[in-house]
């Protein structure tokens, strides 16, 4: 099945409240389950690419309580769904900065860091080579790197049967959301082409779920 993109950016306030009220914590789990078990446990800064309204950030600082988290994404209206989820927990009182700004543009806090992650971001990008291109702009040296995303079903068919499964009960706005993300998604094969491209093919890809393919490894 030929990919077909979707907007970079989700402005929409009825895409935001939706993507921000789902239940997200199985792929959550997966993404924290498979980062310690990859990398370890997270200590000092980490720069997050493409936060969204910060529910993984959010979970990542609990699971983190060593770290420093600085989550970036070019949607204003999902940052300011982030600083209200932000509001509510206690235990990231100062531990998470929302920056907002485009990967390329963005003015950091500090030049380089130690990891960098990223989640549900690299099949928004029309270009993706902007995430690896970030991932070197931002990633220190020896830096650890963990990308988890979508990966593209085989057909159209496929990718309503998974919609189904895993977000049957959710509002129709997140389903359809959640069906043009995997048909906007990458096979494994072209993300290891975009990492031999970026010159990080010494990176390991995984498939982790029927849905996740993880990228990690040093820089």
């Amino acid at each position: 099945m030929e990919r077909v993109p979707e907007p970079e950016l989700m402005e929409d306030k009825e895409q935001v409240l939706a993507y921000a009220r789902a239940d997200f914590e199985e792929p959550n789990e997966l993404f924290l389950s498979t980062f310690k078990k990859a990398v370890g446990e997270a200590s000092g800064q980490v720069l997050e690419l493409g936060c969204g309204p910060a529910n993984l950030s959010l979970r990542f600082a609990g699971a983190n309580p060593n770290c420093m988290l600085y989550a970036l994404d070019g949607s204003r209206a999902m940052l300011e769904e982030a600083l209200r989820q932000l509001e509510s927990a206690p235990h990231a009182k100062g531990r998470i900065v929302l920056i907002h700004n485009r990967l390329s543009e963005a003015s950091l806090p500090q030049r380089y860091y130690p990891i960098v992650i990223s989640n549900s971001l690299l099949h928004h990008l029309h270009d993706p080579m902007q995430l690896w291109n970030a991932v070197k702009m931002y990633a220190a040296s020896n830096a650890w790197v963990f990308v988890m995303d979508l990966v593209r079903p085989a057909s159209e068919a496929q990718a309503r049967s998974i919609v189904e499964k895993h977000s049957g009960g959710e509002p129709p706005v997140l389903k359809r959301d959640f069906f043009n993300s995997l048909l906007a998604a990458f096979e494994e094969s072209e993300i290891r082409e975009q990492l031999a491209r970026s010159g990080l093919g010494h990176f390991t890809t995984e498939i982790v779920s029927d849905r996740h393919v993880a990228v990690y490894g040093r820089m």
